[in-house]
């Protein structure tokens, strides 16, 4: 089986999936460790110039943004990566795939 073309909207889909789906675990491990040194801070330096609450905040705001654009990015890059595919697969041939 030989890969000649790639449907560019479908590959943007899948690895906008893919790629939001990483920003999540992501977003997820970013929420834990800026909630736990914004914790460690504020329980150090009572009434310091950051708020106790910023941690909390911030790590929220990474959950919910950081699979946004992971997403958009891996939109974009699946739609650049099938076009880049799909013009040089002309002159190469496409991809051989041995498939049982």
């Amino acid at each position: 089986m030989i890969v000649k073309r790639i449907e560019p909207m479908s590959l943007a889909k899948v690895m906008a999936m893919i790629y939001g789906g990483l920003g999540l675990i992501f977003g997820a491990l970013f929420s834990l460790f800026a909630m736990v040194g914004s914790g460690l801070a504020a329980a150090a330096a009572e009434g310091g110039p950051v708020p106790s609450y910023f941690g909390v905040v911030f790590g929220l705001g990474a959950v919910i943004v950081l699979p946004l654009l992971y997403g958009f990015f891996g939109f974009l890059g699946g739609l650049i990566v099938s076009g880049l595919y799909n013009a040089t697969s002309k002159f190469t041939g496409g991809v051989q795939l041995e498939v049982d």
